[in-house]
């Protein structure tokens, strides 16, 4: 069957945005005045310095600014009535599974249920080292958070015993009273396993190449030897208006679309914007004039 339009987004700039809060409130607004359906968010809580013993060279340090996402999600939901907001992705291992699941909650009250939540294992040491949790076996901790979050979603009163959490009959309030949609990132083949038999939809890193298309029958093959659906779930992809054209642009988007890529967000940083929200508005609408034909 022949996949739908794929519903546009935009990637938040959080570099290049500043602080300014109506600045912040702007470019929410102008996105989904733009018509974008959605708004996904980058994760990291610390920066390493690149001068410390043995230096660093990590895609991000010290001196790139990445605004936290339950905080500014939910003054975005208050000055919005449509975009959807998602991580993309927040490193789930690294955060205490209860109150994770205490922050997502109120977002979904607060935003009219209009928040997903994509994971991801992460890879930054420094990150977990600074917020005390271990950085082995992420993945296997990422999974039983999965499982625990959905029941305190759900449930009056939890009672759970794993290997990484504990707790004795008790559960969070208020619960939101739609599911919170629940898409992995990454691209391991033990990620791409767990995403088919514990999430809503896939967070692709990669390009729409034959890479990707074995990844996507890997998940449906997965999904369907469980017995689970593929009707529904979601392929959240990226594109960049950096060193593109219309012509780009819209190939790109049409490989996505072929591979059955539900989602794609468009992202405006590193093009010399600064912190001019009209000028990522501006990329972001030649982008989606483009794509749309």
């Amino acid at each position: 069957m022949q996949p739908g339009p794929i519903k546009l987004g935009v990637v938040f700039p959080h570099n290049e945005i500043g602080v300014d809060p109506i600045a912040i409130r702007d470019y929410a607004q102008g996105a989904e005045e733009l018509g974008a359906d959605h708004m996904m968010i980058y994760d990291h809580v610390l920066g390493a310095d690149p001068g410390r013993p043995g230096g660093w060279d990590g895609p991000y340090d010290k001196d790139v600014a990445f605004h936290e996402p339950f905080t500014l999600f939910s003054y975005m939901a208050a000055v919005t009535s449509k975009i959807v907001f998602g991580t993309c992705v927040l490193v789930l291992p690294q955060r205490q599974t209860a109150l994770v699941a205490k922050q997502a909650a109120q977002l979904a009250i607060l935003s009219g249920n209009r928040f997903r939540m994509g994971i991801g294992v992460g890879w930054n040491t420094v990150e977990f080292e600074g917020l005390g949790v271990p950085f082995t076996r992420r993945g296997a901790r990422q999974a039983e958070q999965v499982e625990l979050m959905r029941r305190l979603w759900t449930e009056d009163n939890v009672a759970f015993t794993g290997e990484y959490h504990t707790i004795d009959r008790a559960s969070i309030l208020p619960r939101p009273d739609h599911p919170i949609p629940i898409w992995f990132g990454g691209g391991a083949p033990a990620v791409l396993r767990r995403c088919a038999r514990l999430g809503d939809g896939w967070v692709p890193v990669g390009t729409p190449n034959e890479q990707s298309r074995r990844a996507i029958a890997t998940i449906r093959e997965v999904r369907e030897a469980a017995g689970l659906p593929w009707e529904g779930f979601g392929i959240q992809a990226q594109a960049q208006t950096r060193g593109g054209d219309p012509d780009r642009w819209k190939t790109h988007h049409d490989r996505w679309h072929e591979l059955g890529c539900t989602h794609l967000a468009i992202v405006t940083h590193y093009v010399g914007n600064g912190t001019s929200v009209d000028a990522h508005l501006a990329a972001a609408e030649r982008y989606f004039e483009a794509v749309r034909g």
